[in-house]
C-alpha cells in the first residue's frame, strides 16, 4: 500500500476475466474508494481508498478472494507516484 492525499493505494492482481467484477463490487460500496485498472493484461488494478474505510476496504478484499483469485501485491512499476498523483488531479 501507498499513501496519496488521504488515500491509501492496495493493489491487486487477479485473473483478466474476473476485473469486471472486482471493480464492480467494490465500487458498489459508495465512498469507500475507487478501483482503476494498470493493466488490463496482466490484470493488475488499484484500489485507491479513503483512510478511513481501510477495514471496509480489506474486508471487500477478503471477501473477493473467496469467489476469485484476488492477490495483495507491492505497487508494479507502472503505478509510479506520478501516476497517482496524475489521477488524483484527474478526479
Amino acid at each position: 500500500m501507498s499513501d496519496i492525499g488521504g488515500l491509501e493505494a492496495i493493489y491487486l492482481r487477479l485473473a483478466p476475466e474476473d476485473i469486471a467484477l472486482v471493480k464492480f463490487v467494490f465500487e458498489s460500496y459508495e465512498e469507500v474508494g475507487v478501483v482503476r485498472t494498470l493493466d488490463r493484461h496482466a490484470a493488475t488494478i488499484v484500489a485507491l481508498v479513503a483512510r478511513d474505510f481501510l477495514a471496509e476496504a480489506h474486508a471487500i478484499i477478503a471477501d473477493l478472494q473467496t469467489r476469485a483469485r484476488v492477490e495483495v501485491i507491492d505497487a508494479p512499476p507502472e503505478a509510479g507516484e506520478d501516476w497517482l498523483i496524475k489521477l488524483m488531479q484527474e478526479s
